[in-house]
């Protein structure tokens, strides 16, 4: 029986650079740009717009925002006691605050302050007008609920 004689391969055959242009190119990662992302935010700001589009920016983590600490001067408590908006008892001026009260300013007053915290100065100008400043029991905050606990995930 007579056998065909294989199929010769046909492509490329007698052409240098096999289709790629200049025997030079294709040398290195030179001739596409660099290599991976080089040139990202240059050369290939096409390529990234359309492709990669957040490729560049911030994302993910932001710092969690603190609770501000309420807070308020002993004049202003003395300037409400003047204007009479603070009950009078026993000739002195009585002052609940859940917060801190800060010993800016003069007391002109006998002040009788009840707050969650203050600072050394108030107890001294306190003391010197005839008044007292003891602590409040602040409101308890409710507790946070504990998130629920994520299944745990197979490791390859």
């Amino acid at each position: 029986m007579t056998r065909r004689k294989a199929k010769q391969k046909s492509g490329y055959l007698g052409h240098r650079s096999h289709g790629r242009g200049n025997v030079k190119n294709r040398r290195g990662s030179g001739n596409r740009g660099g290599r991976g992302m080089g040139g990202i935010c240059k050369h290939k700001v096409t390529w990234e717009t359309k492709y990669a589009p957040g490729y560049f920016g911030k994302t993910g983590f932001t710092r969690p925002v603190g609770e501000e600490t309420k807070a308020i001067n002993l004049y202003e408590i003395n300037q409400r006691a003047v204007c009479n908006q603070l009950d009078n008892k026993g000739g002195k001026y009585h002052f609940d605050f859940d917060g801190k009260v800060l010993g800016t300013g003069q007391v002109t007053v006998p002040l009788v302050i009840r707050a969650a915290s203050w600072s050394k100065n108030v107890e001294k100008k306190l003391g010197d007008a005839g008044g007292q400043i003891s602590a409040l029991e602040s409101k308890a905050k409710p507790a946070a609920k504990a998130s629920p606990a994520k299944p745990p995930t197979a490791k390859s």
